[in-house]
């Protein structure tokens, strides 16, 4: 056990990290889609050597997805804030991604903050969804995961949030056109 799956609180940040590790060896160069965060933090501290994008409007400017020779791309929750993933996952050139999403709730509406625009979420994915689209931007799906992100309060839709998956991430590779 790392010190994360001890120390930090954060059940999305144990099971990312444990599904990273699974797939993706620490000698792989990876491109992490959004700026340095908490996670991508975590990823340098257990040894990955890791490089952020700056921030920029990937619908806009996918320059440094285009531009990079990292083997590996990851996304973790960057996907629902975009309004063409379909353009960023076809501008992808690694061999290998790791994407993971919040999935859409039947039960709460779509996260939309009303203070940072660029903090909303224009797609929350259904499962099959986010596969389809892998799938038709040339990615082949080799493992994925769901799992629950329980809230401590009371009502309905905690007690909902308690067995119902919130998180879904997926480990594919690019397609090899022979």
């Amino acid at each position: 056990m790392n010190m994360y799956e001890k120390t930090y609180p954060n059940k999305r940040f144990k099971y990312t990290l444990q599904f990273l590790t699974k797939h993706i060896d620490k000698s792989e160069s990876i491109l992490d889609l959004g700026v340095k965060n908490p996670f991508s933090e975590i990823m340098i501290s257990e040894g990955y050597s890791v490089e952020n994008t700056f921030g920029e409007d990937l619908d806009e400017d996918r320059t440094a997805i285009e531009n990079s020779s990292a083997k590996v791309v990851t996304a973790f929750e960057i996907f629902e804030h975009l309004l063409s993933p379909y353009e960023v996952l076809k501008s992808i050139k690694a061999e290998k991604l790791l994407i993971s999403v919040p999935l859409k709730l039947w039960f709460a509406s779509a996260y939309r903050s009303k203070i940072d625009i660029r903090d909303r979420h224009y797609h929350e994915f259904e499962d099959w969804q986010l596969d389809w689209l892998l799938e038709k931007t040339g990615w082949i799906i080799k493992d994925k995961q769901k799992w629950t992100n329980p809230v401590h309060k009371i009502g309905i839709r905690p007690i909902l949030r308690r067995f119902t998956p919130r998180y879904y991430i997926v480990y594919a590779e690019r397609k090899i056109n022979s």
